[in-house]
């Protein structure tokens, strides 16, 4: 997972503004307490820390990959 897909994912599930808050103030277990912002910037994969704080924040399963999105108008 690319950085850009793990912001991504992050505004999809908790909204733009919610989602940079998150990454700076909530401290991931997984990673001794740094937060997502700071364990990305120590080099952890987005993809682990995406994980990560899916599980601490209850993100349901189904939603861990993306929202589904309606079909394009035609």
């Amino acid at each position: 997972m690319r950085h850009s897909r793990f912001w991504e994912l992050m505004a999809e599930e908790f909204g733009e503004a919610y989602a940079r808050s998150l990454a700076n103030g909530q401290h991931l277990t997984a990673f001794g307490g740094l937060t997502a912002q700071a364990a990305l910037d120590a080099g952890e994969p987005p993809r682990e820390v995406w994980a990560a704080l899916c599980e601490q924040m209850d993100v349901p399963v189904e939603r861990r990959h993306g929202r589904d999105l309606p079909p394009p108008r035609t």
